[in-house]
């Protein structure tokens, strides 16, 4: 039998929301507003869970966390706070040295280099230096020097269309070549770390954390902060790149609208797209200067590399959408 309104399920049974009554231990558990039965796995960050007795049971396995940048200037912290700055300078995305801390010297620093791409004020990073094995110390760096014939602290590979830098220290690197960077830290650097990738702490609210320590509210304020060169302008606000080009808007809205479409379906309840649809559509219009496609296909990607971070991949490249030569990249 069916309940319906105003029925009582059996004793030791339940309603299980659809109509009909269940065993307590039968009941689904709740990931992102998605339901799922006893027994069911999913992936959160590098562990497994299983619904079991209307819990989630994980595994404890340490997590390498991910800090991104691609596209115009769109970043993700290492804690997952998202933002947008546009800057033409060299800027500190992490190091281990952060002043205040007891620990007083580090062993890296990446520092990503960014350049105007487009007319309406827009930039975007297309260099990334990553230093390994300084003395940071007080602003200044020093090399610290490898005997002759030494192990070098780094090594690096292809992996599809990145160059991955695997370090000794727990740091990696992954670029495309472009205007994505995603770095990669070990848990020993958890709140050890500053820049704009934030802090690491767990806690996205204070990520926005100034060379001086300060935790501010403004994103120009603390991404200027980070500045290599005190002799770059600071960063303004720039304008809406599709107020700017009207013309290009429509193109940019129909190209993106495959994050929110059916191709990244079983993604969208692990990792919201609108964020990540509206920066692909930024970029888009803002791409004027050439290399459109190339900054559609990046935003798309950024979106399918979150998506592969929690073992979701996502088969969206085609023929005619941002297609790969795989004869080349094999």
């Amino acid at each position: 039998t069916r309940c319906v309104s105003g029925c009582v399920c059996p004793h030791n049974q339940v309603l299980d929301g659809r109509g009909g009554c269940i065993a307590p231990k039968d009941c689904p558990c709740v990931h992102n507003g998605d339901f799922y039965n006893p027994g069911e796995s999913i992936r959160v960050g590098c562990n497994n869970c299983t619904c079991r007795d209307r819990k989630w049971h994980c595994s404890q396995e340490p997590c390498l966390e991910t800090c991104s940048v691609y596209g115009d200037g769109h970043y993700t912290t290492f804690d997952g706070r998202r933002f947008d700055f546009e800057g033409d300078c060299e800027y500190v995305l992490v190091q281990n040295y952060c002043g205040q801390q007891s620990m007083n010297q580090g062993i890296f620093r990446v520092i990503t280099e960014n350049i105007p791409c487009g007319t309406t004020g827009t930039t975007c990073s297309k260099s990334i230096k990553l230093f390994l094995d300084l003395v940071l110390k007080d602003g200044h760096s020093d090399v610290i020097q490898r005997a002759p014939g030494g192990k070098m602290p780094f090594q690096m590979r292809s992996m599809g269309i990145y160059t991955v830098v695997d370090t000794t220290v727990g740091v990696i690197l992954m670029w495309d070549g472009k205007t994505s960077i995603f770095i990669k830290l070990t848990p020993s650097f958890k709140g050890h770390v500053c820049g704009l990738c934030g802090n690491y702490d767990g806690n996205g609210n204070n990520d926005f954390t100034t060379r001086s320590q300060s935790v501010v509210g403004n994103v120009l304020e603390f991404a200027n902060s980070w500045k290599v060169s005190s002799s770059c302008p600071n960063a303004n606000g720039t304008k809406d790149p599709c107020t700017a080009n009207p013309y290009r808007k429509a193109w940019a809205q129909k190209q993106c609208s495959i994050i929110t479409s059916e191709v990244f379906a079983k993604c969208h309840s692990q990792i919201e797209p609108n964020e990540y649809y509206q920066a692909c559509v930024d970029d888009a219009c803002a791409c004027d200067t050439g290399g459109d496609c190339e900054c559609f296909c990046t935003a798309v990607a950024a979106y399918a590399q979150a998506c592969n971070e929690l073992d979701i991949c996502i088969s969206w490249r085609t023929p005619s959408i941002c297609p790969l030569f795989c004869d080349y990249y094999n």
